[in-house]
């Protein structure tokens, strides 16, 4: 078994086709089915179900791909080892990051830590925090930037949490909506608990920071419209269509919306999340840079 062959059935397990994952590994097609094959001979079961339509993973296959992944993660981490040993850092490094991280500037300590660490392969994944912390504990992402209410567990023997920066909710409006033109005080959270809201689909914590701050008050709210984008949701809120709370850090980078403080609202904390397990030099190296 070699990991050459690892590779090929990796990249076919994740492009569905023997044609794309011999373009993906730079080789002929010929040569990536024979690795494969032989591969399958050693093994004495077929990894994928071949047909003349569609390339699928055997339940054989199906075992043998977390195992391949890992041998082939071992072997990379292995040789960024040795390389930070004699002082180098290289490898690989993947972060996750939502796409309201305020704490920090991502692409800029992207681009800071290219300089000081050229020979480091750089990928950037946006989305969900959830899933963020899923691709930390799975060795997905080395590290990603979150942003949760307080109560997101943070004592995890797998992965390593540090708070960036906590924030409080703003409600943001339409420049026309009554809420408005009323006082510059904060309004209680219980004023808005009639209103039509605007908000993050349930389930994903970027809502669930506010639907614990309705529970904890013993108020009810209606979420008439979800968003997966924060540029959609301003839209809808811009349009009139309800109203939205969001973090204060977050409401300069959206135009036209009125912002109005209130009292006793949600709380998000943003934290950068690594894994304590698969801590490649690589990794080490971009968290001195955020948090020494």
């Amino acid at each position: 078994m070699e990991l050459q062959q690892l590779r090929y059935v990796v990249a076919v397990a994740e492009t569905g086709g023997f044609t794309r994952a011999a373009q993906r590994c730079h080789v002929v097609q010929s040569a990536l089915s024979h690795q494969i094959g032989k591969l399958e001979k050693e093994l004495g079961a077929r990894l994928f179900e071949r047909t003349s339509r569609r390339v699928r993973l055997s339940a054989a296959g199906e075992a043998f791909l977390p195992a391949a992944r890992q041998a082939l993660e071992a072997a990379e981490r292995a040789r960024a080892e040795v390389a930070a040993a004699t002082g180098e850092i290289r490898g690989r490094l993947t972060i996750g990051a939502i796409a309201s991280v305020t704490a920090v500037d991502v692409p800029d300590l992207m681009r800071a830590y290219h300089a000081a660490y050229p020979q480091v392969r750089m990928r950037l994944i946006d989305g969900a925090s959830e899933a963020q912390v899923a691709g930390v504990r799975e060795g997905a992402l080395d590290l990603a930037f979150l942003g949760v209410p307080p109560s997101f567990p943070a004592d995890d023997p797998e992965v390593g949490s540090r708070t960036l920066v906590v924030d409080h909710h703003v409600v943001v409006t339409a420049p026309d909506h009554a809420l408005a033109a009323g006082p510059a005080a904060p309004v209680p959270l219980s004023r808005l608990a009639d209103e039509a809201f605007v908000d993050f689909p349930a389930g994903l914590a970027a809502r669930a920071q506010t639907d614990e701050a309705f529970a904890a008050a013993g108020l009810r709210r209606e979420v008439s419209f979800e968003a997966k984008g924060l540029d959609f949701l301003a839209d809808l809120v811009r349009g009139g269509l309800g109203i939205a709370l969001l973090p204060s850090r977050l409401v300069p980078r959206l135009r036209d919306l009125a912002v109005v403080p209130v009292h006793g609202g949600p709380v998000r904390e943003e934290r950068l999340v690594w894994s304590r397990t698969r801590r490649s030099p690589a990794a080490a190296a971009f968290l001195e840079t955020v948090a020494p």
